[in-house]
């Protein structure tokens, strides 16, 4: 068979950890942030685990993670 191809869109945007958890971004974080809380601008630096249901999706467009 051949190989699958990746959703060049998804590998720049997740990445996947060693144990299969996919990690993503914190969304609300590209503009307008003079609205937004300090503590929440604090919060969403870095990366974060998402949910196994949005996961699933996820996974589907990276066969080989």
């Amino acid at each position: 068979m051949p190989k699958l191809k990746s959703k060049s869109g998804a590998k720049k945007r997740f990445g996947v950890t060693a144990r299969g958890k996919v990690r993503s971004n914190f969304a609300k974080k590209r503009h307008n942030l003079r609205k937004r809380s300090q503590k929440m601008k604090r919060n969403a630096r870095g990366k974060q685990v998402m949910a196994a249901a949005d996961s699933r999706a996820v996974k589907s467009y990276l066969p080989y993670a």
